[in-house]
């Protein structure tokens, strides 16, 4: 019957094809020996290959050990290969600040795909069963979860995860054990309600299935398959309006808001998912919280704001974009001051932006094509030498309106905080000329009475 089943999901949901090369999670607790022990009696029919793969996470002593031996045994009688692997997890997790549950995932997943990689295979297969499926959704239901979280695991990930068993109840796993003295291992800490899982493996599900609905486990799952075809349909669009709005690079993803901004909150969340994703290969132990956290930053008010979630993520809101990244981005001020010549160039090697200067006659000025990088001024309103700097405490440039303090020119501009050191302000002995090309002063406006126009460029290297 449970062989059946099995057989039925992954044709079903097209799990496993002709001559795939799958590495198998063995934990040696039931599910993953069940998977193991049906795989293996699949293996002439689906022309497969199974190579076992098991983590000894250091938490249980001789227990871990007992299970290391268990499944190398299991394996060589049924002539699988197995790789073991021993990691210190408490160290690894105490070094990382991550809790043991994210921690051993973690490194369980990093040794799955190392073996994957070495046998050239080409899925990797996992035990969880239909129990895990009614906890997960509860657990993600309780965090505030939105409705991809309903959906609850997938069957399949990325084309490589797989997840036969997961239509399967662990009482017909725990029995289809029995039935062929396949004696698992029992992880007594599974027993034990410390973890957030066993609690609601061991106190909550009982308690429904006692007060409220017997068939609880059942019927969990039954609505997150029922929801899961609405989630695919909506994922397949933000997965299009994704590449439409984003940028990738090799430790960051950057939203750009001016399309985005106009989306569907559904929409918004699953591209911000689809980042973090990105960012960190996955999306575990981040909440419905947390990308509400991101999609508060939207606001224009939130322009240089940034906010810390979970596994090292830095999010960043700049003026036309949210940054997502695992790398704190840190501003560096520039700082420069330099004599130009009246007529000539000159370089801003901190800007890596040429200066082009030069003193013609208004006739000439008019006559020409003066690009938008370009500024005029009448020369005989200037005052001494020119400097070329960036903005100093307490800048002010006369505007049409009257004066305006720099810093608040920059506000109003929406220029990055991080960039506006970046911005050359150009100044005589008296007072600022111009603040790069963005805005120049009033007091040195061409009128009716200028002779000579001093005519300054700015170019981009």
């Amino acid at each position: 019957m449970i062989f059946d089943k099995v057989l039925s999901t992954i044709n079903k949901y097209d799990l496993i094809q002709q001559g795939d090369k799958i590495v198998l999670g063995l934990s040696g607790g039931p599910d993953s020996v069940c998977l193991l022990h049906i795989l293996n009696r699949l293996k002439p029919e689906l022309n497969i290959e199974i190579y076992a793969a098991h983590l000894n996470h250091r938490i249980r002593g001789i227990e871990a050990q007992k299970d290391a031996l268990y499944v190398a045994k299991l394996c060589e009688d049924m002539g699988i290969t197995c790789f073991v692997k021993s990691i210190d997890v408490p160290k690894y997790c105490e070094q990382n600040g991550v809790s043991i549950e994210e921690g051993a995932r973690k490194l369980r997943y990093e040794m799955f795909h190392e073996i994957k990689e070495n046998t050239k295979s080409n899925k990797i297969a996992v035990g969880h069963n239909l129990n895990d499926q009614a906890e997960t959704v509860l657990m993600r239901m309780m965090r505030g979860t939105g409705l991809h979280g309903l959906t609850g695991i997938g069957y399949v990930r990325d084309n490589v995860i797989v997840r036969p068993i997961l239509d399967i109840e662990r009482s017909e796993i725990e029995n289809y054990c029995q039935y062929h003295n396949l004696n698992p291992r029992i992880d007594k800490s599974n027993l034990e309600n410390i973890y957030t899982r066993n609690k609601v493996r061991l106190e909550l599900i009982p308690y429904m299935r006692e007060n409220f609905n017997s068939n609880i486990v059942e019927s969990v799952v039954r609505m997150s398959n029922s929801l899961r075809s609405d989630s695919e349909y909506i994922e397949k669009d933000a997965e299009e309006k994704f590449k439409q709005v984003s940028r990738i690079t090799n430790d960051s993803v950057e939203i750009y808001l001016d399309e985005y901004i106009s989306m569907h909150n559904s929409i918004k969340t699953r591209i911000l998912r689809n980042a973090v994703k990105q960012v960190l290969g996955d999306t575990n132990f981040l909440d419905q919280k947390h990308i509400e956290d991101i999609m508060d930053l939207e606001g224009e008010n939130k322009i240089n704001k940034r906010i810390s979630l979970p596994r090292g993520v830095f999010v960043y809101r700049k003026n036309d974009r949210i940054i997502l990244t695992t790398k704190e981005i840190v501003n560096n001020e520039i700082s420069f001051c330099y004599n130009i010549p009246i007529n000539g160039f000159f370089k801003i090697k901190e800007l890596d932006i040429m200066l082009e200067t030069q003193v013609i006659s208004i006739d000439r000025y008019k006559n020409m094509k003066v690009d938008k990088m370009s500024k005029g001024f009448d020369f005989n309103k200037v005052k001494g030498g020119i400097l070329v700097r960036n903005r100093e405490q307490g800048d002010k440039i006369k505007l049409h309106a009257g004066s305006k303090k720099i810093k608040d020119l920059f506000i109003d501009l929406k220029i990055p905080r991080e960039e506006r050191c970046k911005i050359p302000v150009i100044t005589d002995e008296q007072g600022i000329l111009c603040v790069g090309d963005y805005r120049m002063s009033e007091d040195y406006k061409i009128d009716e009475q200028t002779k000579e126009v001093l005519k300054i460029g700015f170019k981009k290297l």
